[in-house]
C-alpha cells in the first residue's frame, strides 16, 4: 500500500520542481504574510487586541491566522490539481492503476501535508526569532499534527467539489467565493469577542474558525479551554465526514 501512496507522492514532487519559483513560493507565501501584514497592523493597532480575555499583540494573534490560512490555501491549490487531472483525463488513467480510491487521496493529501508542515516550521522559526513572539514550544508536536489535520481536512472537503464541478471557470469562481466567504468570516484577522451577533454566530459554524482557535491555543497558549476542545472534535468530525464524502464521490465519478 505504501508504495502506491508514495508513487502519488512522488508524482506530486516532480510536478512542483518543474517550477522551483513555484516551489519556493509553496514554502514562503506564509512568512511573507505574517512579516507584511503582521507587522503592519500590529503598527497600526498599537495596544494589540484582546481575544478570550487575554490582550496580546497583533503578531501574535496573527500567527495562527497564517498557519491556518496557508493550511486552507495549500488545500485550495492542491484540489485544483486535483480537478485538472480529472479535466485532462490523467484521474481516470490513475484509477486504472492497482490502487484504492483512498490510497490515491491519501497520497495527494500527505504530499501536501509534508509541505504544510515544512511551511509550518519556517513561519514558526521567523515568528520568534524575527519578531519575539513567545510560541509554546512544548506543544509543538499538537501544532504540528493540527496543521496536517487542517490540510487534510480542507483538501478532501475541497476534492468532493473538484469531482461535482465540471467546468473550470465554475470551479474558479466557487473557489475564489468560499476562499474569501471563509477566511473573513473567522477569527483568522480578528477576535470574535466585539463582531455582531450574526456575524459572530455564522464565524462559530465555520470550520476556520475551529481549526485558527485550535492553532492559537497550541502556538501561543491563548483561548478558553473548554471550547478549544470542543472545536478540535468538531474539527476531527469534519475531517472524518470530509474524507468518507470525498472517497465516496470518486467511486461515483468514476
Amino acid at each position: 500500500m505504501m508504495r502506491r501512496i508514495s508513487a502519488v507522492m512522488y508524482r506530486d514532487m516532480l510536478i512542483r520542481l518543474t517550477s522551483l519559483t513555484w516551489f519556493f513560493f509553496d514554502l514562503a507565501v506564509p512568512l511573507l504574510y505574517l512579516l507584511m501584514f503582521g507587522v503592519g497592523f500590529d503598527k497600526a493597532v498599537g495596544m494589540g487586541v484582546t481575544t478570550a480575555g487575554t490582550s496580546v499583540g497583533y503578531n501574535e494573534f496573527f500567527l495562527a491566522g497564517v498557519l491556518s490560512m496557508s493550511c486552507f490555501g495549500s488545500a485550495v491549490n492542491q484540489a485544483y490539481g486535483f480537478f485538472h487531472d480529472r479535466e485532462t483525463g490523467i484521474f481516470y488513467e490513475f484509477m486504472t492503476y492497482p490502487m484504492t480510491r483512498g490510497e490515491y487521496l491519501l497520497g495527494k493529501v500527505l504530499f501536501q501535508c509534508v509541505m504544510s508542515v515544512v511551511q509550518a516550521v519556517l513561519t514558526l522559526g521567523a515568528a520568534v526569532l524575527l519578531l519575539g513572539i513567545r510560541v509554546e514550544f512544548g506543544l509543538l508536536p499538537l501544532t504540528v499534527a493540527a496543521v496536517v489535520a487542517g490540510i487534510a481536512a480542507w483538501f478532501f472537503s475541497l476534492a468532493v467539489f473538484a469531482f461535482r464541478i465540471r467546468r473550470n471557470d465554475t470551479f474558479n469562481t466557487f473557489i475564489n467565493v468560499a476562499y474569501f466567504i471563509l477566511m473573513f468570516v473567522s477569527s483568522m484577522f480578528y477576535p470574535l469577542d466585539r463582531m455582531p451577533a450574526w456575524l459572530k454566530g455564522a464565524a462559530y459554524v465555520n470550520p476556520l474558525t475551529w481549526h485558527t482557535d485550535v492553532l492559537r491555543y497550541l502556538t501561543i497558549g491563548v483561548g478558553d479551554p473548554s471550547l478549544v476542545l470542543l472545536e478540535s472534535a468538531l474539527f476531527a468530525l469534519f475531517l472524518a465526514a470530509s474524507f468518507l464524502f470525498a472517497v465516496h464521490t470518486m467511486k461515483r465519478a468514476v
